[in-house]
């Protein structure tokens, strides 16, 4: 499973990758994370807020912060 964090390496940016790791791990689920941080990568998945949660090839949300209940709905 791929899963893509949008955003510049703002706080809230790197508060969600933390986040899915979390929920990955605890939740013993193999995924590919990466971050995706040039501006124009990110306008075009259609983001103009970030964060951004990317999940193989769709964007689930942007512009806050998912519960890890919302996350883990999404990676399972």
């Amino acid at each position: 499973m791929q899963i893509k964090i949008l955003g510049t390496g703002c706080p809230k940016c790197k508060f969600l990758e933390e986040r899915v790791a979390k929920v990955a791990a605890e939740n013993d689920i193999q995924i590919d994370l990466q971050k995706v941080t040039d501006i124009n990568d990110i306008m075009s998945y259609g983001v103009m807020m970030t964060p951004g949660l990317v999940v193989d090839g769709e964007v689930k949300i942007s512009g806050k912060i998912p519960s890890e209940k919302e996350i883990l709905g999404w990676i399972q």
